[in-house]
């Protein structure tokens, strides 16, 4: 799986113009499964991002994770961040999963972030208006092979 992760002060997901998933402090995370996730994958990326420190301690180093903020995640699926960009000048996308895949996979991992801490998520799928302030600003890339 791939994911991009944005420390926010908030952020929400709308569809047709419905709230649908909302966050405050905490982290907003894009996430595409790709060919080659396994079921074991959604738990190991959800793992390692609820423990990443990104967030400032007393001291103004980034030395906490979102467990240890008792912060939220909303998570939302965008299978653009496996956009191949290497020829031309239309991004391919054959790395991404298959959609039934990529939505079991989605979901999993979506239910493992709840897990660890409050979680919300858009529609897989959907047409979403993503908004947010990120926080920082700290946007972080992770691929879990």
């Amino acid at each position: 799986m791939r994911a991009l992760i944005q420390r926010v002060s908030t952020a929400q997901v709308h569809v047709d113009g419905t709230l649908i998933g909302e966050c405050g402090k905490g982290l907003l995370v894009l996430v595409c499964a790709m060919q080659g996730d396994t079921d074991d994958t959604p738990a190991k990326l959800a793992a390692k991002i609820s423990k990443l420190r990104v967030f400032k301690d007393d001291q103004g180093r980034m030395n906490r994770s979102l467990v240890d903020i008792g912060g939220d995640a909303l998570v939302i699926s965008q299978f653009t961040l496996a956009a191949d960009t290497s020829r031309g000048n239309r991004p391919g996308f054959s790395t991404a999963a298959e959609p039934k895949d990529a939505e079991r996979l989605y979901k999993a991992f979506a239910a493992e972030m709840g897990t660890l801490a409050p979680t919300q998520t858009g529609q897989f799928g959907a047409d979403m208006a993503v908004s947010l302030v990120n926080d920082g600003p700290v946007t972080i890339w992770m691929d879990t092979d």
